[in-house]
């Protein structure tokens, strides 16, 4: 049993279905899987519960409750006062939710909502056993109007996307892991992704040795978007960075900021990256097919996207790419215009909604928000597990944008899925600071991250 996050290494994430099937199986084998499980919910209890009053121990009447069950009798015999009831007992010195586990599939009932008010309500911290109830495990998301904020979940035997995308990250508090001595057995459902690792820069490189990115975007009022995308791909190691901005003037300088940055245009860079829509406005449209056409490799994010989900021929023209040369890197609303529906439909299921798109569109998909998604055709999905509020501020996606390119410029033969993991974990790492990260601090935390 050990604290997850951040992950030491890449780990499978299996659905509800896998997880079944996984457990029938561990149980011909290793029919104790119960005991182990409350032992390791015990253990973790004693080391969380604060002051000398009971353990208020809710128990459902699945395969969670029998956990929490088992962990009352071991807590009992070690000296610790417990409660198994629905109501609360005096000032309680932790909360084991062992109410709804796996198994929910429907809005909790009546009673099951009251008692789980009543656990956010006492005042104790709450100790979720393996999904805090009304959770759903596939989707991250609450199965009726509640479910169970907890201060630590202990997932056991395996690893459930929930916990780590939609809303889950917020349920379950600092997230633990028991795999109770097991082995999965089949392929998984997703990848947790691990530390993501930098490109190697020989002795001898140059910065003809480091590729190019070309980064088309910023209209009238909006420079800084395409600015800042820039300027991440230069600070991730590009050997050169070339600024298109669609409103400049011919006698400005690219970035007077960062003079290292220079003006470029498609014509002349047919070979570089090209890092597409930071800040372009609506008349990116007009540059879409020959981008498409021209760049052997793009990275395309806010309104270029918003322009491919408005026009078909362009939509036809991302399929036509070459496979693994392409990266959207949709917010759910632009997810969902891309995918002709509302926000809600993409947030209910951020892996399905990541995996059809990446399928419509034939290359890789970057669903941001809390539990990133990347998904490409014939890949594993991953989720990252990193990042946190700090990064929801103006033009955080615009630096993740421009450190995608500039990691591929250092990788060409790179596929874009492979990218899309190193430089999502990255920027979700270098974000994980309390209060508000300004975009171009993020940068800074980047160019000297790890």
């Amino acid at each position: 049993m050990h604290p997850l996050l951040p992950t030491q290494q890449s780990l499978p994430l299996f659905n509800v279905a896998a997880s079944r099937r996984i457990e029938a199986r561990a149980l011909l084998h290793t029919p104790d899987l119960m005991a182990r499980a409350g032992l390791a919910v015990a253990k973790l209890a004693l080391a969380l519960r604060r002051g000398p009053g009971p353990i208020w121990i809710v128990c459902g009447p699945g395969n969670n409750g029998g956990d929490g069950r088992v962990a009352e009798q071991l807590l009992t015999r070690h000296g610790v006062g417990t409660h198994i009831a629905a109501t609360p007992p005096e000032q309680p010195a932790l909360v084991i939710d062992a109410l709804l586990g796996l198994g929910l599939n429907r809005a909790p009932s009546a009673d099951m909502a009251a008692t789980i008010t009543a656990m956010q309500a006492c005042g104790a911290p709450i100790l979720a056993v393996d999904l805090p109830s009304g959770l759903l495990a596939d989707t991250g998301q609450a199965a009726g109007n509640c479910a169970v904020r907890a201060d630590h979940t202990l997932a056991l035997l395996t690893l459930k996307p929930g916990l780590l995308t939609g809303e889950g990250r917020a349920h379950t508090g600092q997230l633990w892991f028991d795999d109770l001595g097991v082995t999965p057995d089949e392929p998984p459902t997703a990848l947790l992704l691990g530390p993501p690792t930098r490109p190697d820069r020989r002795p001898t490189s140059h910065k003809g040795s480091h590729g190019e990115v070309l980064v088309v975007g910023g209209a009238p009022g909006m420079q800084g978007a395409a600015r800042l995308a820039a300027r991440a791909a230069l600070a991730c190691g590009a050997g050169r960075v070339y600024v298109d901005l669609l409103d400049l003037a011919a006698d400005e300088v690219a970035d007077p900021v960062r003079p290292e940055l220079m003006r470029g245009r498609l014509s002349r860079l047919p070979q570089a990256v090209g890092v597409v829509g930071c800040g372009a406005g609506h008349g990116i449209a007009h540059d879409m097919p020959g981008l498409l056409h021209t760049l052997p490799r793009l990275v395309i994010d806010a309104d270029a996207l918003n322009a491919i989900a408005a026009d078909a021929d362009l939509q036809d023209a991302v399929r036509r790419r070459p496979p693994a040369s392409t990266v959207l890197t949709p917010h759910p609303l632009e997810a969902a215009r891309l995918l002709a529906c509302d926000v809600a439909s993409i947030q209910c299921d951020r892996l399905a909604a990541a995996t059809e798109l990446a399928r419509q569109l034939r290359c890789t998909v970057v669903l941001k928000g809390s539990g990133s998604v990347v998904a490409s055709p014939g890949e594993c999905p991953a989720l990252s597990g990193s990042g946190g509020p700090a990064l929801a501020t103006a033009g955080s996606g615009d630096v993740l944008a421009g450190w995608l390119g500039g990691l591929w410029a250092q990788q060409p033969d790179a596929p874009a899925h492979a990218i899309a993991c190193q430089g999502v974990e990255a920027h979700g790492r270098a974000g994980e600071v309390p209060g508000v990260l300004c975009a171009g601090d993020l940068i800074d935390r980047l160019a000297h991250w790890p």
